[in-house]
């Protein structure tokens, strides 16, 4: 693997995997400031990819299309996400058209994306699953960036002008930092200097996306007349990526509801009880924050008895240790999950540049790993009793 900064100061990253056919390059710009608007990210990675000054949105779908190239932008919540993979022999074309994206892309039909985007998250929300995600993740993250949640835009996406998304785009574009990565069977360092070196100067600025408010205890409910199920989700705010409990908590979620037929709440609230079909924990990191939560789909009259179920193992793992087996099992499943999600070399340069991005090194992953090794049972019970107060969000869509 080799480290280098372009002559625009973006940090970039190669590593060579000899004797596979396609290459993967991924490159993210983080955003430093809030959305005026909830969906103006949304719509403007929606529209990157409808044309540019030298390809109309449909001669752009055909070239990539020709060339077999699968080029994709993706909107986070800390960094915005241009990645392709594309034959060897194409990657030149591949890295042309990326640098021609992200410099001249004209965001034409922004009127028709606004209805089909509205079209889509309506359509989302139909799901009593989505709706309780929707809205668990606007009251957690009350007021803040973070809780921009498909409600949420629904409300505001009719204000937001063409203007508005073009200034950001631009503003994120110019002041955001920028990492690279690329892997696979290619050393072409000129290449990146032709074409991605030609964009505005990556700088250093630090992030003015605030941390969110303080938690305090909250609870929202919605009646979905229509529902045949409950749905609860509780969760809490936690330690987020670089923080000394990061390892941690990706054990705590492996432990009580990650790791399918194995974890501790399926155990105990589906195969014991009989509570669910589905229950499982989520840990979801950002910049500024994070959160971990725990998920039941029920019979309505099950909610008590669910929020109770959540409860008792909460307390467990607070006050009992992990015994030595669980934990071993437990750190063999996550680490086995983190080699398995870095297969391809898409995959290696998406949780490369990932890591780069949130102010990490690019091989960040194999420091995680070793970290998680050294877990132990005190680290287990000290985290869970350092976050998991009464202090959560329990969110519940019921009919």
């Amino acid at each position: 693997m080799r480290e280098f900064i372009l002559k625009n100061g973006i940090k970039a990253c190669i590593k060579q995997n000899k004797n596979t056919p396609r290459v993967a390059l991924t490159l993210n710009i983080s955003i430093n400031e809030e959305e005026y608007h909830a969906g103006e990210y949304s719509l403007m990675n929606r529209l990157l990819l409808k044309g540019t000054t030298n390809y109309s949105s449909e001669e752009l779908a055909t070239v990539l299309d020709e060339n077999a190239i699968e080029l994709i932008t993706e909107m986070k919540s800390d960094y915005l996400r241009f990645r392709f993979t594309c034959l060897n022999e194409d990657f030149e074309k591949a890295l042309s058209l990326m640098s021609d994206i992200i410099l001249n892309s004209t965001f034409e039909e922004f009127d028709k994306e606004v209805g089909k985007l509205k079209g889509e998250l309506m359509a989302e929300l139909d799901s009593a699953k989505v709706k309780v995600s929707d809205l668990f993740s606007k009251t957690i993250y009350k007021d803040h960036f973070y809780g921009h949640s498909y409600t949420k835009i629904l409300e505001e996406v009719d204000k937001i002008t063409k203007e508005e998304v073009i200034n950001s785009y631009k503003k994120i574009l110019q002041t955001g930092r920028k990492s690279l990565a690329l892997v696979g069977d290619i050393e072409e360092k000129g290449l990146l200097e032709k074409y991605l070196g030609i964009l505005p100067k990556a700088t250093e600025n630090n992030s003015d996306i605030t941390e969110p408010n303080k938690l305090k205890k909250d609870y929202a409910e919605i009646i979905k007349e229509d529902a045949n199920q409950a749905q609860i989700l509780q969760g809490w705010r936690v330690g987020t990526i670089g923080d000394k409990e990061y390892p941690v908590l990706m054990l705590l979620n492996i432990i009580l509801g990650a790791s399918g037929l194995s974890s501790r709440l399926f155990l105990e609230l589906r195969e014991k009880k009989g509570l669910a079909y589905t229950v499982r924990t989520s840990y979801e990191a950002h910049l500024k924050s994070a959160v971990f939560s725990i998920y039941i789909g029920t019979e309505p009259g099950n909610i008590q008895t669910s929020i109770e179920g959540f409860k008792e193992e909460i307390e467990k793992i607070k006050t009992i240790p992990v015994g030595e087996e669980e934990l071993h099992n437990a750190k063999n499943n996550l680490i086995g999950k983190q080699q398995f999600l870095s297969e391809t070399n898409s995959q290696q340069a998406n949780i490369m540049a990932y890591y780069s991005i949130m102010g990490k090194s690019f091989d960040y992953r194999n420091t995680v790993i070793e970290q998680i090794k050294q877990v132990t049972s005190e680290d287990i019970q000290a985290c869970a009793n350092k976050y998991f107060t009464d202090d959560y969000v329990l969110a519940i869509i019921k009919p």
